[in-house]
């Protein structure tokens, strides 16, 4: 029976372009994350304290 040794090296700057795209895709996710809670404040500043009151939230919670 034949072994084959499996070659568990990556190539030449495989590793260092991995953890770039990682990291890339790391900060778009944050601004993206970011951006959805600003848009998020943004819209919950507009509403009365009562309707705030009615969610459940205070102008505090917002900020």
């Amino acid at each position: 029976m034949a072994y084959v040794a499996a070659n568990t090296q990556a190539p030449l700057g495989a590793v260092a372009t991995l953890r770039v795209v990682d990291s890339v895709l790391s900060l778009k996710n944050s601004v993206v994350a970011w951006n959805e809670a600003r848009v998020t404040r943004k819209v919950l500043s507009r509403l009365s304290a009562e309707q705030l009151q009615d969610i459940g939230l205070t102008r505090a919670d917002l900020f």
